[in-house]
């Protein structure tokens, strides 16, 4: 047999037992959506009914960041006290969202944000006077004027060429 032939023949991929084709290519199926259909299984039973027109979930966390989902498929049962969101998420820190979320804030978010706030200003201020320390070293302050001063240099270089 000839080396090519036996390469080739390698190089297929046998399925199965002996006296099955030969495939070149496994087939893999589009969707494994063995979860999804559990969950819409167990969310069917709660009696889950669509909520329509939610346009954004904003989820608090402790450590001050939010979880974000912007326009997401939103499902309630209100007799269970269960929810299911559905879409993408992306998790932002709270300033970020801030101007579009502060109607939404609870207590403890109010909370979180005042101590967001507070180390803000803090931060600003320690800049601010970092910034006017470093002007103060660099530059002196102006004591005499300038005209005083230019007399008093060439007076000095008199005496010296005199002496």
């Amino acid at each position: 047999m000839n080396a090519e032939k036996l390469a080739k023949l390698q190089a297929q991929v046998r399925i199965g037992g002996k006296g099955t084709p030969r495939r070149k290519a496994k087939k893999v199926s589009g969707k494994s959506s063995g979860d999804d259909r559990k969950l819409s299984a167990a969310l069917q039973k709660l009696n889950v009914q669509p909520i329509p027109g939610v346009d954004e979930v904003n989820m608090f966390k402790d450590d001050g960041k939010v979880i974000h989902f912007s326009h997401p498929r939103v499902s309630a049962a209100p007799s269970a006290n269960t929810f299911a969101i559905h879409g993408r998420s992306a998790e932002k820190e709270l300033a970020e969202l801030i101007p579009n979320i502060i109607n939404q804030l609870g207590p403890d978010s109010m909370a979180a944000l005042k101590k967001l706030a507070e180390s803000f200003q803090a931060a600003q201020g320690e800049n601010a006077g970092a910034a006017a320390g470093a002007d103060d070293d660099e530059i002196p302050d102006l004591v005499e004027s300038f005209e005083k001063a230019d007399v008093e240099d060439k007076a000095e270089e008199k005496k010296e060429e005199s002496a």
